[in-house]
């Protein structure tokens, strides 16, 4: 006897059960040197705003569309679809304004188990792409999915740092390049700085930065990176409106620090305030703009889940016959 193997779209809450959350950085074995830039005694150091004209900033928004399942002879193999949206925008110091100069729409399935399964088109406009992974932990698909739209975050800063733009990217660095682009980090699971030093971070004011140090010293992935706080709030602990920022160890330090101190003098310029948004400062006034922009691209939750479910029902077999 052989049966088909069969494709579901499932009817509960598609991120129900998987709040996972990752941010893919890159590993960071190796040591971290504080002493790159200041060998000595570490005290803050002012931001030096040096003119730029225009910046670029980078993110991503994503969203889980529907849980799928693969209904296979030797056991039900899951699934997940997905949308995400990549863009950028550019700040014109000169204006001043922000525009929209790039974006990009991405609808990807994942599935698990090392199977892989083509979605029928629902729309146009909702075609997906199919990847698998071996495992079947549904926290690993969603990371997978997760990694997709960081890595094409990662193209897209690298392409407008080419063009000679000054990038934010939100999120930690995932090219090493040598052009001038900074992965923007909100916030902080990882202690890099040694008991000694960690306690300037408390005593930074806006505008002002730790000096460089390097992470990952003798690994694969070394990057420079440093401390900076974009407003000084009243009621926050120590850390609060801190963020760090991290560029390619490719750069040359004196070219890293004319980036950091940049770095460190413009963005609290763009900080956002606390009445506006919840996740302020850190969460920059044109990078909320753009997650605006993005999340609206997406399209309509609810068109592209009856959109798939009605696909699906009209093809619903999806692979060969199976023993």
């Amino acid at each position: 006897h052989r049966r088909m193997a069969l494709l579901y779209v499932e009817g509960w809450a598609p991120e129900y059960g998987s709040p996972y959350e990752t941010d893919e950085a890159l590993a960071d074995e190796g040591k971290v040197d504080e002493t790159v830039e200041i060998a000595g005694l570490w005290k803050p150091i002012d931001g030096v705003d040096d003119g730029v004209v225009q910046i670029g900033f980078v993110d991503g928004v994503r969203r889980v569309d529907a849980r799928l399942t693969i209904d296979e002879p030797d056991g039900p193999v899951p699934g997940i679809c997905g949308t995400f949206a990549v863009g950028g925008v550019v700040w014109d110091r000169t204006v001043p304004s922000s525009e929209l100069t790039h974006a990009r729409i991405e609808r990807l399935a994942v599935f698990g188990n090392g199977k892989a399964a083509p979605i029928p088109v629902a729309e146009p406009q909702l075609a997906y792409r199919s990847e698998s992974v071996p495992d079947t932990d549904p926290g690993v698909l969603v990371k997978r999915f997760h990694s997709a739209m960081r890595q094409a975050e990662a193209v897209l800063s690298e392409q407008m740092a080419q063009t000679g733009l000054f990038v934010i990217a939100d999120g930690p660095i995932n090219d090493l390049s040598a052009t001038e682009k900074v992965g923007y980090i909100k916030s902080h699971r990882a202690p890099y700085l040694n008991p000694a030093t960690n306690p300037i971070v408390g005593r930074l004011r806006a505008g002002q930065r730790t000096p460089l140090f390097l992470i990952g010293k003798g690994g694969a992935y070394p990057r420079y990176s440093w401390y900076q706080r974009l407003a000084d709030l009243d009621g926050g602990h120590s850390w609060t409106g801190v963020v760090r920022g991290e560029v390619s160890s490719h750069l040359d330090l004196e070219t890293a620090i004319v980036v950091a101190n940049r770095t460190a003098a413009v963005l609290p310029q763009v900080a956002s305030e606390p009445h506006i948004d919840p996740r302020a400062p850190q969460n920059l006034v044109p990078i909320a703009a753009l997650e605006r922009e993005l999340r609206r691209r997406l399209g309509d939750p609810g068109f592209v889940y009856r959109a798939l479910r009605s696909a699906v029902r009209r093809q619903p077999t999806i692979a060969g016959a199976t023993p």
